[in-house]
């Protein structure tokens, strides 16, 4: 099974991470743009069932309520994890993205970090330090989790 997951909180960095893989031949799917999330913010099952369902080796990354409904079907789940304080900042200055620069935000992220990374940890195969360089944390994901000539162009 080659369906990895890179999960975390908002400013953590998945969607660079994923875009290095990306950069490097691997497929891969980001859950926070196209049709992938309902309006309520989960994940549409369907969809996600269907795409874990081909044989075709994918990295997903997203972070909604029922994500852990398709842990089985991951190969890994992988968290990365940073200092709140780190995400805050990364969430200001970032330029592709409101989210994060309100005062609400800010709450909802520090709140996010202390009530919901322990349970996306709690379920996570592996956690990084996603305060490492992106390049590092693409190469620990190869590494450990993605057999190595099977990536394809997305």
């Amino acid at each position: 099974m080659d369906q990895i997951l890179v999960t975390g909180m908002s400013g953590v960095g998945k969607s660079s991470v994923l875009s290095e893989l990306s950069r490097r031949g691997h497929r891969t799917i980001d859950t926070d743009y196209g049709p992938w999330v309902r309006a309520d913010g989960a994940w549409d099952e369907p969809r996600m069932a269907s795409l874990l369902s081909a044989a075709s080796p994918v990295v997903v990354a997203g972070t909604v309520e029922n994500q852990g409904r398709f842990y089985d079907r991951f190969a890994a789940v992988i968290l990365l994890s940073a200092p709140v304080d780190v995400l805050l900042h990364r969430l200001s200055t970032r330029t592709n993205n409101p989210y994060g620069k309100s005062e609400r935000d800010q709450a909802d992220v520090r709140r996010y970090a202390r009530d919901i990374e322990p349970l996306l940890r709690r379920g996570a195969t592996l956690e990084l330090d996603a305060c490492r360089p992106i390049g590092e944390l693409a190469d620990e994901i190869e590494k450990l989790a993605i057999p190595h000539g099977s990536g394809s162009a997305r």
